[in-house]
């Protein structure tokens, strides 16, 4: 199986690498077209800020080949803002897969800090990246800025307000936390990936 990690100017490319490595599957981190189009799997990682980086997409043409994969793709956490249609981070037009806008937590109390960091639980997971969760489960997260609960919904977590810890839509998959930092929740997560 060929796994394409999609290389662009974001941090945490490393540890999804790692993370497959983990389960016994190498990704090839590559920007190149004609890879990331053969590969059997996309994974579209992402630590860093919504403006910029659908800039360096577009200015890449990666915006238009990332719309147009037809093999499973999983967003994670920047990954998953930027499938959505607007973000209020930069105020920044992305990818639109999921017509959904990213908006940004709003502390309601003095306890309430941003960004939402640390380990919190998935709840009401849907869909084949969460084949056999029967309970909530405990991942990692670190954003401050969040899909509203919708239509493509495939787990919820609270902090603040409920919100998509997950997203699903044909072929793209994504979630708000990072699965290669959830430790074994996270491998069972990645590993549905790999087996769709």
């Amino acid at each position: 199986m060929s796994i394409a990690i999609l290389k662009y100017n974001a941090g945490n490319i490393r540890s999804v690498s790692h993370a497959l490595e983990r389960l016994g599957a190498e990704g090839i981190i590559t920007d190149d077209e004609k890879l990331l189009r053969s590969a059997d799997k996309v994974i579209f990682p992402g630590v860093g800020e919504a403006e910029t980086t659908m800039q360096y997409l577009r200015s890449h043409g990666l915006d238009t080949i990332l719309k147009s994969l037809t093999q499973p793709v999983l967003g994670i956490c920047l990954g998953q803002q930027l499938m959505c249609r607007h973000s209020e981070e930069g105020d920044a037009d992305c990818l639109g897969i999921f017509d959904v806008p990213v908006v940004r937590f709003q502390p309601e109390a003095w306890q309430d800090k941003v960004p939402h960091m640390g380990w919190n639980t998935i709840t009401d997971c849907k869909g084949p990246l969460f084949k056999e969760f029967s309970k909530p489960e405990f991942v990692y997260f670190v954003h401050s800025f969040y899909v509203p609960v919708c239509e493509f919904t495939a787990a919820t977590t609270e902090y603040i307000v409920p919100f998509s810890a997950s997203l699903h839509k044909d072929n793209f998959y994504a979630t708000q936390f990072h699965p290669e930092k959830s430790g074994s929740v996270g491998e069972r997560i990645l590993k549905n990936f790999l087996e769709l």
